[in-house]
């Protein structure tokens, strides 16, 4: 049960407001960036050969002459990971620290950031802004409490969807009213279904202009009262509701997944390459360590050769020339594979965000914005993408439509061409 702001709330924690949709925080970033990366057979490979190359007697090459390069690396990547990471977080802190109309039960209207709304607010929702929580509807500025809602966010559609309150909180249309208002609440525990709610409110009954009492008895809610974080107000001065999800229990956010560590199909694709140059490798090392043990027993005229491995047993010997011909080969693995891969990714996702096809200017609504590449390792999907499935066009066009041509009984109506022929009501009928 939940009480309204103008009473204390019952002993029951929510959750805050305040969301974040970051990738990691400095607790979590050590573990899920080396696991990420060592996902990579390539770095698994590396990091292995670096390990052995520390061996003395045994790498014929330096010891830092891999290890170096791969610590190189992870840094460059860790950085690339961190500012893309920052991108997010910066993102969240301007959406939490918003600002929303509340109003208390003293009558003032006083703006509060989005991260500091509890549940149990009166908040008041002015046209063309987004719902900073799960509001239940009580009243707005329209007739019968009626408001329109875009959900592009949350649905992707366009067309504007209607919602109105019921009818014992619709009458409630002045800040002295709304701010005096005393009521209960009960909903749903927070679950997923966007279009779907159930709960049961309690509200005032007002007999004299001065006297606002409970009703007797409770007032189912359904969906159509439910205005979802994520939507926002259209075509209506203002809204005014009481928040019954906030934070990651909104249903926007319990839909929102957390970010995935993402792999692209060549990150897939080079850690199939990746076994099977290693299983060149073997081969090649195996080959010339068994080549190295017959020279090495048949050929009496060069003892240097077995300087230091006559105290070792047959196989023991065999082993260790077996590593350091791995050693000695290791470069079939090109290390300069992750630099190169890492840097074009980088490279991309700038120019991605950059690109002035794809700037999308909004004057109506003030919007100005860039593509945004929120991580770049996922930048080579973007060229194979075969088929776009749609359930209709709208998802593709926004319903926003051009006439170009058409063609009916066979005649072509183009009106880019000076003597085609112009349609009319006959040739549609």
């Amino acid at each position: 049960m939940m009480i309204n702001s103008r009473f204390p709330f019952q002993n029951v924690k929510y959750k805050g407001n305040q969301i974040s949709t970051g990738k990691y925080n400095p607790v979590t970033f050590i573990p899920k960036f080396l696991f990420e990366q060592f996902r990579r057979y390539a770095n698994i490979f590396f990091l292995c050969i670096g390990l052995l190359q520390q061996i003395p007697g045994v790498s014929p090459t330096g010891k830092y002459v891999t290890i170096g390069p791969l610590f190189i690396i992870l840094c460059l990547t860790a950085a690339k990971e961190i500012y893309e990471d920052i991108k997010r977080h910066n993102a969240d802190s301007k959406v939490n620290n918003s600002e929303v109309i509340v109003l208390t039960k003293s009558g003032d209207k006083v703006k509060k950031k989005w991260r500091e709304v509890k549940v149990g607010d009166l908040l008041k929702i002015e046209k063309s802004n987004f719902f900073p929580a799960d509001l239940v509807l009580l009243t707005s500025s329209e007739p019968q409490g009626m408001c329109y809602v875009e959900t592009a966010n949350l649905d992707g559609e366009t067309n504007l969807k209607i919602k109105s309150s019921l009818t014992a909180t619709a009458s409630y249309n002045a800040d002295s009213q709304l701010c005096r208002i005393a009521g209960s609440l009960e909903a749903e525990l927070p679950n997923r279904q966007l279009y779907e709610f159930s709960g049961r409110i309690r509200p005032p009954t007002q007999r004299r202009p001065e006297d606002i009492v409970l009703a007797e008895e409770d007032l189912p809610l359904s969906a159509t009262q439910m205005l979802l974080r994520g939507a926002r107000l259209r075509n209506t001065s203002w809204v005014v509701g009481i928040v019954v999800y906030t934070g990651h229990e909104t249903k926007l956010m319990m839909n929102s997944t957390k970010t995935p560590l993402k792999r692209s199909t060549i990150d897939i694709l080079t850690n199939y390459q990746i076994i099977f140059l290693f299983l060149i490798l073997v081969c090649l090392a195996l080959i010339s360590s068994i080549g190295n043990t017959l020279k090495l027993k048949n050929d009496p005229n060069h003892d240097y050769f077995r300087e230091g491995t006559e105290t070792q047993s047959g196989f023991i010997a065999f082993f260790w020339q077996f590593i350091t011909f791995f050693i000695l080969y290791n470069n079939l693995v090109p290390i300069s594979l992750q630099v190169t891969l890492e840097l074009v990714k980088a490279i991309q996702a700038a120019f991605i965000n950059m690109d002035e096809e794809m700037h999308y200017i909004d004057k109506e609504n003030n919007i100005d914005s860039y593509a945004l590449a929120r991580t770049s390792n996922l930048n080579e999907e973007l060229g194979q993408i075969k088929y776009v499935f749609s359930d209709k066009t709208g998802t593709l066009t926004r319903n926003v439509m051009e006439y170009k041509k058409c063609s009916i009984a066979g005649h072509i109506y183009d009106p880019e061409r000076e003597k085609a022929p112009k349609l009319t009501h006959k040739d549609l009928v």
